[in-house]
């Protein structure tokens, strides 16, 4: 028989529900059994994918294509597994599919409503991933908050799980905020009071309150909760302000969260193994040497538009024994009178994907800056594409090389439309998506980090290297480091008299995880720390 784990939100979004959600399906899996993590997001999009970065941060990309919320790129870095279509849910997409059934007459001529019809499809698509994975138990993160209009289809359907399933299949996580006064130092629990009433409305009972809390909460503090919220005062959790959010695991089982889920789930109680978790999170904490990055975007002011990239650095500094400090970097300011002098004091620079012309100048006078000082440098995608177009201007003396996203009519188009996208006109899904396979140059760079001839990694775009050019840039200096399984794309380009400088078409920062690194992101963190080491 599966189970299902509930994880919902109170008083305001941004608790890290995401957070609980990972730290409970990775204790579940290191106790023994097959986890699958899934994210229900309330708003009206099919998926993530045409949402601005500064709307709802980065947008992930699952092994199959799916554009999704970053909460699945969090997932997966904790199970370090890979999650697929099937882990992400939206309004969008549950109205589509009845929408489409409806048309094709699947509902014989019924009225077609929000129940059974709507809460029917999202019944369907939450059991979908354990089916799909053959997993024991499912842990749902529900998106936003109690109360929310947006909410209600979803909270209505977990209703009724809970009454259709055996009481002990089902076990519900209400995450809140304790805010506290800072008038009289008081911590307040009349927020989550009124948080566990809208639920108790809509006729779901918390089995376990996660509180959010700047410390430490007093016992007196945890029996309120639990008398006013008809909680066992054991499944009172509090959830402190941490160092990262990989202490989280670590804290939620010193507070035995996964003792009081396995318990409402009738599963075995044990201690998860977390010792090298725990051996990592140390090395973040107090590593032996710490290098600078540059991280040069165009989103830097939300952080979490390049969320993946981030955490990459940090699972290769913890890998390595190397602390990570970021250095984010707005690439319109390197052309609006700062100049370059803001790089000079970096071990390595690192340029993330995007899209659109805004900051590319400046991206451009970030790479110029690092082959020119033959500094580590990492290309993630445009990252590639500026890598080659700089390279054009500066090293071939292409004036006005460009890419055709940014200038149609430029003399020297280097990045072009790939050809499968020139007919394309919708925007949802439609771009170069998902896991392609890659093969390696035997004398590269990147083929000596892999240690292997074949690679698999997941894509997210649109212009890619213009392959007319290849021949003239190859004998320049540009070594073709990584193709398509055809031969036909170039994805991945070094330059050969330089220390470390890689550029790759794909997005390595989706498959790194806190337990595994990608080869790459430690192969650029350990070029950093060289050139500290040299410098």
């Amino acid at each position: 028989m599966r189970k299902y784990i509930f994880v919902t939100g109170g008083v305001l979004s941004g608790l890290g529900k995401g957070v609980i959600s990972s730290s409970i399906g990775l204790l579940l899996k290191l106790q023994g059994h097959v986890v699958s993590l899934q994210k229900i997001d309330p708003y009206v999009n099919v998926d993530a994918g045409t949402m601005n970065p500064y709307e709802h941060g980065e947008v992930f990309v699952t092994r199959d294509g799916k554009e999704t919320d970053l909460d699945i790129g969090r997932y997966e870095r904790f199970l370090d597994e890979e999650l697929t279509a099937s882990n992400y849910i939206t309004t969008g997409q549950v109205y589509w599919n009845v929408i489409r059934k409806e048309r094709s007459g699947k509902y014989l001529g019924k009225t077609v409503q929000i129940i059974p019809h709507i809460t029917d499809e999202i019944k369907r698509l939450i059991r979908l991933p354990l089916e799909e994975n053959d997993a024991e138990i499912g842990v749902i993160e529900i998106g936003g908050t109690v109360g929310d209009i947006e909410s209600l289809p979803f909270l209505e359907a977990l209703r009724q799980m809970k009454d259709e399933l055996p009481r002990e299949d089902t076990f519900f996580v209400h995450v809140t905020l304790l805010p506290r006064l800072s008038t009289s130092d008081e911590v307040k629990t009349k927020p989550t009071q009124h948080s566990v009433k809208e639920l108790r409305a809509i006729g779901i009972q918390p089995n376990a309150i996660v509180a959010r809390c700047d410390q430490p909460l007093p016992e007196p503090v945890k029996e309120k909760i639990a008398l006013f919220c008809d909680v066992p005062l054991q499944n009172v959790i509090e959830d402190p302000d941490l160092r990262s959010i990989y202490h989280a695991p670590l804290a939620m089982s010193d507070y035995q969260l996964h003792h009081r889920v396995a318990e409402g789930l009738q599963l075995d109680v044990a201690d998860a193994p977390l010792q090298e978790w725990t051996r990592l999170v140390r090395r973040t904490e107090h590593p032996d040497s710490r290098v600078r990055v540059g991280l040069v975007g165009k989103y830097v002011e939300l952080r979490d538009s390049y969320i993946s990239v981030s955490e990459a650095l940090l699972h290769a500094g913890a890998w390595e024994n190397i602390g990570v400090d970021i250095e984010w970097i707005s690439a319109e300011s390197l052309t609006e009178g700062g100049g370059t002098a803001s790089l000079a004091e970096l071990d390595g620079i690192l340029i993330p994907g995007g899209f659109g012309h805004r900051g590319v100048e400046g991206k451009l006078e970030a790479v110029e800056f690092a082959r020119a000082q033959r500094i580590p440098y990492f290309g993630l995608c445009l990252g590639l594409q500026c890598a080659v177009i700089e390279f054009a201007r500066n090293v071939l003396g292409w004036e006005g090389a460009n890419t055709t996203e940014n200038d149609p009519e430029t003399p020297y188009p280097v990045i072009a439309l790939l050809e499968e996208q020139i007919q394309v006109t919708q925007k949802g899904g439609t771009m170069r998506l998902g896991v392609y396979e890659s093969t390696l140059a035997p004398d590269s760079i990147s083929r000596r980090w892999y240690e292997t001839d074949t690679i698999a990694e997941r894509h997210r775009h649109r212009y890619e290297f213009n392959a007319a050019f290849r021949q003239e840039m190859e004998a320049a200096g540009l070594r073709i480091a990584g193709t398509s399984a055809d031969g036909q794309l170039v994805e991945i380009v070094e330059l050969r008299d330089h220390p470390w400088f890689v550029s790759v078409q794909f997005h390595p920062e989706f498959t790194s995880r806190f337990l595994s690194p990608h080869p790459l992101f430690r192969g650029f963190i350990r070029s950093c720390l060289e050139q500290r080491a040299s410098s």
